[in-house]
């Protein structure tokens, strides 16, 4: 069974101009997703499906989706604020989505077998992709026994500011013991430091795995998803702002006993677009990286 890879796309702006998972960073113009897409078709993934908003669902299959269809199976569905279960209604000023936990959560019809997860607008590389196909292909889909791909902390920091990191702590096996989200990091001379809540440095190892949203699931998880889910709004009704982050709930399960987690290290080397001014960096990279023969000059 090929595994699918789900795209976390809800992010993208109905007006792409300046949207920065779609900024043309490729020598044919291609995307950070391009690249995703394509590692995925060469990985041995078997469909790819993206979750959007229904405001940009026309633009999205002009401008993304025609270009991967005639290679790969592809399906979309949409992350909205007022997909709840019964019962739960939105607050009137809440503008924020519902988090990454939400937003798999809307695949559950489509995906039925092991699966992988990413965000649109990071870019993962190749033995990334290899890896976590490899995992997914050999999973059955009643399975709890998950994936994570790992990055070294110090390979995923920007130069232009400060950066929000999942934090792994893993065992002496390679498995996920739980993720700690930090915020407000980034290297101080020769060290690398998060800011407390009372803006004190607290310093990193700069090797430590950090989780950049590259998970592998069967769909067992969502089962998981929607009961945590329930509990999330119920302790949240009145919170304009909460989230329901993956990682959180990947690590409940962790704790109580539902689930386990590879941690998979990988060889390549993670970049996205927090800032603008990484745009020229990121597409030297991807320079770098067609002129070793890594990619091809132009992917579609």
């Amino acid at each position: 069974m090929k595994p699918t890879l789900l795209v976390l796309a809800a992010g993208m702006g109905s007006r792409f101009g300046g949207i920065k998972q779609l900024a043309h960073l490729g020598p044919s113009g291609e995307t950070i997703m391009d690249y995703s897409v394509f590692d995925a078709i060469r990985s041995d993934f078997g469909k790819v499906v993206f979750i959007i908003r229904k405001s940009i669902e026309e633009d999205f299959c002009d401008k993304v989706l025609r270009k991967y269809q005639k290679t790969i199976s592809c399906e979309y569905v949409f992350q909205e604020l007022d997909a709840l279960p019964s019962g739960f209604h939105p607050l009137e000023n809440r503008q924020k989505p519902w988090g990454t936990g939400h937003a798999i959560l809307m695949a559950a019809d489509v995906v039925k077998e092991p699966f992988a997860v990413i965000n649109a607008d990071d870019f993962y590389g190749q033995d990334a992709f290899l890896q976590m196909g490899r995992f997914l292909k050999n999973m059955d889909v009643k399975n709890n026994h998950w994936a994570m791909i790992a990055y070294r902390l110090a390979n995923t920091l920007s130069d232009f500011g400060f950066v929000s990191r999942g934090l792994c702590n893993v065992d002496g096996n390679n498995m996920l013991i739980n993720v700690t989200e930090r915020t407000k990091i980034r290297r101080y001379d020769k060290n690398i430091a998060y800011q407390d809540e009372n803006n004190n440095d607290i310093v990193l190892d700069e090797n430590l795995p950090v989780s950049m949203n590259f998970w592998g699931f069967t769909p067992s998880l969502f089962g998981c998803l929607k009961t945590g889910f329930d509990n999330f709004l119920k302790n949240n009704s009145d919170n304009p702002n909460a989230e329901f982050y993956i990682p959180s709930e990947v690590s409940r399960q962790i704790d109580e006993k539902n689930a386990s987690v590879q941690v998979i290290s990988t060889s390549a080397n993670w970049f996205g677009i927090t800032y603008a001014e990484e745009k020229a960096a990121a597409s030297a990279q991807i320079k770098h990286l067609v002129e070793t023969g890594n990619y091809p000059t132009r992917l579609w």
